[in-house]
């Protein structure tokens, strides 16, 4: 008899406009659960940092784009990964993808290199690492380690992700919308009264 193993828990983080879901390691036997729990949080990607384990085949036909940024356990990030991290983020709340959508990261068990990622994206939004880390660890209980947590004190964000006017950067200003569709508008009303007047 084979046993099904689900993940365990998974933790959502909100902050300033951007939803995060880490989650440890899916089987290919358990991926019917994690589908489901994806879809609950309403996943649109899942970004895999550690080794390959499973067939990414079930998300995909499901709609979820799968990305590999694995690195080291136990480890901080290495500088391709974290920009290929701030890029996926980019593009994913940027209302070029859905910006409503969450964006779930696992490593093996969702302690690690997971959450230094997330903490990494708070960190760049605005949130001191020591709030940002405290964040994830009240969620998700021995997140972290030493080495990463050293990693993370050293770090210094550069506005990747910074917030302009309350909002993130990424979202586009209503306001500016509406004035440009506006003097669209304008214009067209223009260009209809002086066609009256020929």
């Amino acid at each position: 008899m084979s046993m099904v193993r689900v993940p365990g828990a998974c933790t959502e983080i909100i902050f300033k406009g951007m939803r995060f879901l880490i989650t440890e390691r899916p089987s290919d036997i358990g991926m019917a659960a994690y589908l489901e729990e994806l879809k609950r949080y309403k996943v649109v990607v899942v970004v895999r940092v550690c080794e390959a384990t499973y067939s990414p085949d079930k998300l995909v036909n499901d709609g979820i784009q799968v990305i590999d940024l694995s690195f080291p356990d136990g480890q901080p990030p290495p500088q391709q990964v974290i920009d290929a991290w701030f890029d996926l983020l980019r593009s994913r709340f940027s209302g070029v993808g859905n910006p409503e959508g969450c964006v779930a990261v696992h490593c093996v068990a969702g302690l690690g290199r997971a959450p230094v990622l997330v903490a990494l994206a708070l960190m760049e939004l605005g949130m001191k690492y020591e709030d940002a880390v405290e964040l994830i660890r009240t969620k998700r209980r021995g997140a972290i380690n030493a080495k990463q947590l050293s990693f993370l004190e050293r770090y210094k964000p550069k506005s990747r992700l910074k917030i302009r006017n309350g909002h993130s950067c990424f979202i586009i200003s209503i306001s500016a919308i509406l004035t440009k569709q506006t003097q669209n508008i304008s214009d067209l009303t223009y260009i209809a009264t002086s066609a009256k007047r020929n």
